[in-house]
C-alpha cells in the first residue's frame, strides 16, 4: 500500500523560504515521476512542478526562477524548495506519485 507523507509547510511572511517534502513507502519510488501540485482557496488545482525518473523537470510559469523540485530516492523523498514566496503561492501543497496523492500540506505567505 502505497503512502506519501508531506511535510515542511507552514507560515512564513514575503520573501521567505519553505522546503516541502514528500515521504513515500509501498513502491518502487525510483521508477516514477514525482509532482507537487496545489489549490487555493476557490481555484482548482493545479500542477507546480514535476521531476521525472530519469531527473527531468519542468514548472509551471508562475513558480518558474523560485521554486525547485528535486527528489532522492535513496530516501524514497521527494522535496520542493520554495523560495521568494509570495502571498499568491498560498494553497494546499499535495504530493502525487506512485499513483497516488498526499493528505496535503498548508502554505501561507503572509505577513
Amino acid at each position: 500500500q502505497v503512502q506519501l507523507v508531506e511535510s515542511g509547510g507552514g507560515l512564513v511572511q514575503p520573501g521567505g523560504s519553505l522546503r516541502l517534502s514528500c515521504a513515500a513507502s509501498g513502491g518502487i519510488f525510483s521508477l516514477y515521476t514525482v509532482a507537487w501540485y496545489r489549490q487555493a482557496p476557490g481555484k482548482q488545482r493545479e500542477l507546480v512542478a514535476h521531476i521525472s525518473s530519469g531527473g527531468n523537470t519542468n514548472y509551471a510559469d508562475s513558480v518558474k526562477g523560485r521554486f525547485t523540485i528535486s527528489r532522492d530516492n535513496a530516501k524514497n523523498t521527494g522535496y520542493l524548495q520554495m523560495n521568494s514566496l509570495k502571498p499568491e503561492d498560498t494553497a494546499v501543497y499535495y504530493c502525487n506519485t506512485m499513483a497516488s496523492w498526499g493528505q496535503g500540506i498548508q502554505v501561507t505567505v503572509s505577513s
